[in-house]
């Protein structure tokens, strides 16, 4: 199995992935149909800037950079271990991605894997996430990787 170590990111990654989140997350909003694309990103960076007042900084999230044997950028992570919206223990995924350019390479359990035990060694006893349906390969990953579907939300267009 592929490994990879977790880091902390830089002041210039850290800007960088939140450029690149905004952009992504306001992207998926969009295509899910919950928001319109006008400030989306606008949207998407306040929504971030309220999880992270502090940026890195901030307590009790896990902003991560994921790196190969070679020290490489290969992904990111981000876990927050006290979420309002969660019971004591569990930790939530906000975002985990593999760099385009490495993707397809097993990496994306690897970052998996090593995002859930820094999880665990900050006092997690459970992770949750949310993916969305259309991400066949995220779901995929999730569901090999021991997540079982706790909540659904569906739509059909009328």
């Amino acid at each position: 199995m592929t490994t990879v170590t977790l880091r902390e990111m830089t002041p210039t990654e850290f800007d960088e992935w939140q450029d690149e989140l905004a952009e992504g997350y306001a992207a998926e909003q969009v295509a899910a149909g919950r928001w319109p694309w006008e400030g989306s990103v606008r949207r998407a960076r306040e929504e971030s800037a309220q999880l992270l007042p502090q940026g890195l900084a901030t307590e009790r999230m896990l902003v991560r950079l994921a790196v190969d044997a070679d020290g490489e950028p290969v992904g990111r992570a981000w876990v927050a271990l006290d979420p309002p919206h969660c019971l004591p223990g569990v930790a939530f995924l906000y975002d985990i991605e593999v760099l385009e350019q490495r993707r397809g390479q097993g990496f994306g359990r690897a970052v998996l894997a090593a995002t859930e035990d820094a999880a665990r060694e900050a006092g997690a006893t459970a992770l949750e996430l949310n993916v969305h349906g259309r991400n066949a390969t995220a779901v995929a990953l999730y569901d090999t990787s021991g997540y079982a579907v706790v909540t659904q939300q569906m739509r059909k267009p009328l």
